[in-house]
Formats: C-alpha cells, sequence, structure tokens
C-alpha cells in the first residue's frame, strides 16, 4: 500500500476516534457550547494537523445533524427530544414557522399541522425525523398560551349571518358573531372582536364585539384600529380616570422640608414645540471661578403613583407611552402627566434628581441624588433655545451657551471612547384638523436637542453606575434596572459590510474597532442619496437594545453602566429605577431579581408593541399622502428586495412603496438573497439594493396601508 494511502487511512482511524469523542463530550454537556481550541483541550490534542482533525469533525457532526453552529466556530448539541416549545411566526401563505429557544433553527410546520395556532401563540411541536441537511419541520401538539384574544375587522352582515372580517395577515380566520353579541356594530363599521369560543367542527372561532371603532377611513377610527391591532389601549377606564382626579396638586411644607429645595436656582426645560409633558428640567448655579453645580431633574411621578394601586396597575400593564402620528397615547392620566407631574414653569414642582457639580469641559467632580422641590423659570422649545444660542443674545445665554459647551465636551469625550452617532433622518407629517397629511418635513436635531440629549445621558449613565459598581468596602451591586445594547451580529455585519463595498465604502474594524469605523462610514455617508439606506443597514446590524437587570453595559453608547431615570411620565422602567434608587439611598436590602426581570421583560415587550404602532401609523399617513399622487412619477432608491417584490424609498419624502414582481413582465426574475438582488434570467438585467430607479405610482391602498410602484422608464 503506498504512503498517500496509508496517511489517509490513518486520519479516517483517527478521524473516527475523534468523532467518538467528541460526541461523548456533547452528550455529557448537552446544554455547553464548545470551540475546536476546547474541544482539542477536552481530547488533549496539540498538534496543529490534529486540531485540523477535530474541525472537520465538528463540521461533520453538524452536517449530520447532531451539533449546531450557535455562532461562528462554536457549537452545540441539538436537542434528542421529539419535543419543543416555542411561538408561532405565521407567513402569508398560512404555513408557520415556530420560533424556541430549544434549538437554533426555526421549524417548519405545514398549515394543515397547525392545529389552529395563531401567529404569537406560545405552541408545543412534536418534530419529525431530520431529513440529512433539511430544515426541521413538525406539527403542533398542544396551544399551550394564546398571544390574543381580540382582533380588528369590518363587521359584515348578510340576513342572520355576521361576521367580523379580520384585517392583517396574520390571523387567516374570520369571526362568527351572534346576532345577539353584535353590541349595536352596524354592517360595514371597523370593530373589535374577541374570540369566546372554538368548537372542533367549526371552522371559523365564534367571538363578540367587545367595541365598535368607527367608520372606516375616519382618522380617529383608523388611529384606534391601530392601537388595537397591536392590543394597545386608546382609553383610560373609568376608575383610573376617577383614581387620578383624587390626587392632590397641593405641595405641602411637611413635604417640602423632607426634600433639598431648590426653587431658587435658575431652572428651565427644553422640549419639542407640540410637548405636553415636561418630565426633565436642568438647572444651573455657579460653585465658583471654574465650577457649576448642574441639576437634572424628574419629575417624582412614583410620589403620586404608590404600588398596588389601580394607578400602578395601568401604568405597569402599559408601560410605555405611545407616540402615534397624531397623538400621544400617554401612560398616565393627563391629569398627572400633563398636569400635577408636567414641570410647567412658574410651577413648583417634585422631582427626583442628580446633580453634579461640573466644570467646564463637563468632568464630574461630585455627585448627589435625592428628592428636591424646583421651579422652572421658562419652558423653551428646542427652536427658541436654538435661536438664543444662534443670535448669541436673549433670555439665559449665557446659562445655555455654557451648558452647550459642556454638553459638546461631553459628546466629544463620549465618541472617543467608542459611541456609536446614529443621527438618523426622522420623517415627520403637517396634518389638519382632521388627520389628513399635508406635507412630509424631515426633523432636524440641533445643538440644543443634543445638549439634552448628553445631560440626560450623564444622569442615566451615573445612576446605574451608583448602583452597579462594585463598592471598594466590598459590598455586592444590589438588584437594578438597566438599559442594556449587546454587540452586534458578527454575521450581519461581515454581509452589511460586504454590501456598502458596492458603493465604494469599507469598514475596518481589524484596526479602528467596530463602534470607530461605522462612525467614519456614517460621517462618509451625510449627505449622500444613500445615507438612509446605508444608515438603516447599519442600524439592522446593531442589537436592540433592552431592560434587564443582567448588566452587559450599553455597546452603541459605549457605557458600562447605563439606566432609564429621566422619563417616569412617558415609561415605566423609569419609575422602577426611582423606587429602587429611592430604596438603596434609603440602605434597603437587594430586591428581589427574578421578580423585576419579569418587569423587565414586559416593558421589552410593551416597548415593541408600540414602536410597531408608531411605524404602522406612519406607514398608514404616508399611502394617505400619495393617494392623490396615483400617476405621478418619482425618482427613489431601492431600499429592499425579496422574493415577491422591489421596495423603493423615494427620495424626497423617504416613503416606501414595492413593485411587486408580476409588474416585470420584460423577463423571468430570480432572487438571489445573498447580494440584495434579483436577476432577469434571459436578459441578466438586475435590480439590486440601492441602486436607483425612476418609479410610478400605481394604487395607493389605504386598507392595506400599502403603496404599489411600477417601472417608470
Amino acid at each position: 500500500m503506498s504512503k498517500k494511502k496509508l496517511k489517509r487511512k490513518k486520519e479516517r482511524k483517527t478521524k473516527r476516534g475523534l468523532i467518538k469523542g467528541i460526541v461523548h463530550i456533547f452528550e455529557n454537556n448537552p446544554s455547553k457550547t464548545y470551540n475546536y481550541k476546547q474541544i482539542s483541550k477536552e481530547l488533549g490534542v496539540k498538534e496543529i494537523s490534529g486540531k485540523k482533525l477535530v474541525t472537520q469533525s465538528l463540521y461533520t457532526l453538524k452536517d449530520e445533524g447532531f451539533l449546531e453552529e450557535v455562532y461562528l466556530g462554536k457549537f452545540k448539541m441539538v436537542p434528542t427530544t421529539r419535543f419543543i416549545t416555542g411561538k408561532v411566526d405565521l407567513a402569508l401563505s398560512g404555513n408557520a414557522y415556530i420560533v424556541s429557544d430549544d434549538i437554533k433553527e426555526d421549524i417548519f410546520v405545514n398549515h394543515v399541522n397547525l392545529k389552529r395556532a395563531l401567529h404569537g401563540d406560545t405552541v408545543k411541536v412534536e418534530l419529525y425525523a431530520r431529513k440529512k441537511k433539511g430544515r426541521p419541520e413538525g406539527k403542533v401538539i398542544d396551544i399551550i398560551e394564546r398571544k390574543r384574544q381580540s382582533f380588528v375587522g369590518i363587521v359584515e352582515i348578510r340576513g342572520n349571518i355576521s361576521f367580523l372580517v379580520i384585517e392583517g395577515k396574520q390571523m387567516p380566520y374570520d369571526l362568527y358573531i351572534p346576532k345577539e353579541k353584535l353590541n349595536g356594530a352596524k354592517n360595514g363599521e371597523k370593530a373589535i372582536g374577541r374570540i369566546t369560543d372554538w368548537p372542533e367542527r367549526a371552522r371559523n372561532p365564534f367571538g363578540e364585539i367587545t367595541d365598535v371603532l368607527g367608520v372606516p377611513g375616519e382618522n380617529d377610527t383608523e388611529m384606534h384600529a391601530i392601537l388595537a391591532e397591536f392590543d394597545l389601549p386608546y382609553t383610560f377606564p373609568k376608575e383610573v380616570d376617577k383614581e387620578s382626579e383624587k390626587i392632590s396638586d397641593v405641595i405641602t411644607e411637611e413635604e417640602i422640608s423632607e426634600r433639598r429645595d431648590l426653587r431658587d436656582i435658575t431652572t428651565f426645560t427644553i422640549d419639542p414645540h407640540d410637548a405636553k409633558d415636561f418630565d426633565d428640567a436642568i438647572s444651573i448655579k455657579q460653585i465658583n471661578e471654574n465650577e457649576w453645580e448642574i441639576g437634572i431633574h424628574i419629575a417624582d411621578v412614583t410620589h403620586y403613583v404608590k404600588p398596588d394601586t389601580i394607578l400602578e396597575e395601568e401604568a405597569y400593564n402599559r408601560a410605555t407611552s405611545v407616540y402615534l402620528v397624531d397623538r400621544v397615547v400617554p401612560m398616565l392620566p393627563e391629569r398627572l402627566s400633563n398636569g400635577i407631574c408636567s414641570l410647567r414653569p412658574d410651577e413648583e414642582k417634585l422631582c427626583f434628581s442628580a446633580i453634579f457639580n461640573l466644570d467646564v469641559k463637563g468632568n464630574v467632580k461630585s455627585e448627589w441624588f435625592g428628592r428636591t422641590v424646583i421651579k422652572s423659570d421658562k419652558r423653551f422649545t428646542y427652536e427658541e433655545a436654538q435661536n438664543i444660542l444662534d443670535n448669541k443674545e436673549g433670555l439665559l445665554y449665557n446659562e445655555l451657551n455654557l451648558l452647550n459647551t459642556m454638553a459638546k465636551c461631553i459628546r466629544k469625550e463620549r465618541f472617543r471612547g467608542g459611541a456609536i452617532g446614529f443621527d438618523r433622518v426622522e420623517t415627520k407629517f403637517d396634518i389638519d384638523k382632521d388627520g389628513k397629511p399635508l406635507r412630509v418635513y424631515f426633523k432636524n436635531h440641533g445643538d440644543t436637542n443634543r445638549l439634552i440629549e448628553e445631560f440626560m445621558l450623564l444622569a442615566n449613565r451615573h445612576v446605574a453606575a451608583f448602583i452597579g459598581k462594585k463598592r471598594k468596602d466590598g459590598i455586592k451591586p444590589k438588584t437594578f434596572v438597566y438599559r442594556i445594547h449587546d454587540k452586534p451580529n458578527q454575521e450581519k455585519f461581515e454581509s452589511f459590510t460586504s454590501f456598502i463595498k458596492r458603493f465604494g465604502y469599507n469598514v475596518s474594524p481589524s484596526t479602528s474597532g467596530v463602534s470607530s469605523s461605522i462612525n467614519s462610514l456614517l460621517e462618509e455617508v451625510k449627505g449622500k442619496k444613500e445615507q438612509n439606506l446605508i444608515e438603516t443597514l447599519a442600524v439592522r446590524t446593531m442589537a436592540k437594545a433592552e431592560y434587564s437587570t443582567k448588566n452587559i453595559g450599553h455597546y452603541g453608547l459605549n457605557f458600562e453602566f447605563y439606566t432609564h431615570f429621566t422619563s417616569p411620565i412617558r415609561r415605566y422602567p423609569d419609575m422602577m429605577v426611582h423606587r429602587l434608587l429611592d430604596m438603596y439611598l434609603n440602605k434597603a436590602k437587594s430586591q428581589d431579581a427574578t421578580t423585576y426581570e419579569k418587569m423587565c421583560q414586559h416593558s421589552v415587550d410593551m416597548e415593541k408593541r408600540a414602536a410597531d404602532a408608531e411605524r404602522t401609523s406612519i406607514k398608514y399617513k404616508a399611502v394617505e399622502f400619495m393617494m392623490d399622487k396615483v400617476g405621478e412619477d418619482f425618482t427613489g432608491i431601492i431600499s429592499g428586495v425579496t422574493e415577491w417584490g422591489i421596495y423603493v424609498e423615494l427620495t424626497d419624502t423617504l416613503i416606501e412603496g414595492m413593485i411587486s414582481i408580476h409588474e416585470l413582465k420584460d423577463d423571468y426574475y430570480i432572487f438571489d438573497e445573498e447580494n440584495y438582488m434579483i436577476l432577469g434570467r434571459h436578459t441578466n438585467r438586475k435590480f439590486q439594493l440601492g441602486d436607483t430607479l425612476n418609479v410610478r405610482v400605481i394604487s395607493a391602498n389605504l386598507a392595506k396601508k400599502q403603496l404599489d410602484f411600477e417601472l417608470a422608464d
């Protein structure tokens, strides 16, 4: 036998032995992840050639379905159990994917095997035997928890039979409504229905109308429908409003005596021109030639909203205010949010404050946290404060200018440390009294926006560090609520860097770090036609910021400790932070982490729902704005490519619509996911992410919130 054959035979024998050893390691540690170095160490493999065989063996076991690669080079054993629990992600086809923490890949479930599970439901799934290199498949055997029971739709009454025809693509059944459960709803009205029963042999669930929203197309009807679609409230229960009316707005001398009195210090607020709730104010007082006392004062909501009350329960359930295009749906009743708690000028207000002694460069010399009483001297809009800075004169110019100087120094230092500067353009609508959009404009952030931002970040950062940092006396950090942000997904980031090269851009994290390279890119694309596209894609590479008691720092801001302390009128986590900080300032023991983690996860869920509702309201108004522009031509950039069409973002308004694949009649097009494009099979004509196109508006469907384009050339 030749030496080569002997060598290959020896390698095969060695590899078989390695595979047995690797299988043994993973079977004894089914929840652990390993890379080739850790496996080599466990098996005592030291030679480079042996380590290469370990790597090959790991990928062989992956191909055979024994291992999964949880991220690049890290492997975990695929669960051997036939059952997993996960959430239903319903596709347009009616089939579904089950997203589970028990297995890396999503499990495909054909619509006939869903057992009436709906989008978002938590289900138990039985896995089928896996085909080699095939995707995992299974069937639903039990619905553990319904995501929702209520749905928005249009009432259809046909003689003695009534249905609620559900809107949205992720509820494939209409509700059958018995006549006695219409609750006054008329044919053609938009309403909310609730599932009451789903008999085994019935195709459609039975339900009842719980609220009539009104005539489709009317602004209030549609905005309330958007809120209901995401299971968000649009009114306060009567008992909650009644409870808020009982709260006294009188501040007693006894209460003032227990707080730090700051009523004589220059204090002001800076907010958007249409803001009604002012939950933060800034004060400034000179200590000496080189030092100033800067106070960040936050409405003391938890003084008024007490635990175990219906106000507290309502605030927790909502978890956040919701900002639609034409309205704010507050977390707290208006008597509190716009009245008692709002830091309005010339009114004494109770606050929870973070007070710092700073030099002119914004360096912190000392800090203090506690309850205060303040009196704001002036309410500025961002535009008013910016005009004063630009003109170098006006009320409180010296104070504003000094704070602006400090803020710029703090910001510069933050970016030098590795913070990422996403400063994306916001699309806004001017709307009339009936909610009709009149024009689209872009919201710009000036120095005064950044001034407020930096001082709020300063307070949030130092409050978190005050609780979270390890003490010199050895006392462990206590349970706290952090705002955390993980590092970017490596795979997404590599895909992003590959894509932007076609525009002539490059990021080199190996030499400057990911954050610095992204900042350089964001600076480079400013003012370019592809700016919004590249910024959007860069944001998508980032992890989502969340609330948690488990601190991992905030990657985007480059803070080791960060929380949300500054907006308790509109965010429930800030109320949690205020309560915990007050407890610990008063020497309380550490609170139960499990309880607070559960509250954090609820807040994350509600924050996502609110963001989805906000985006949907913007989409609705965008389609409404374009309704009288059907037939007109516009220039845009391809902002998304899918197997069913091309998404195009109009250059002038950043409004997005879609060219259906069926509108491209000159060829048969193939979707190339890896290169973000569709390619003509015969003509080789390609449409790729970032390409400029001339498009014509062919329809604006308000009911579907959908804008359809065709090629204009």
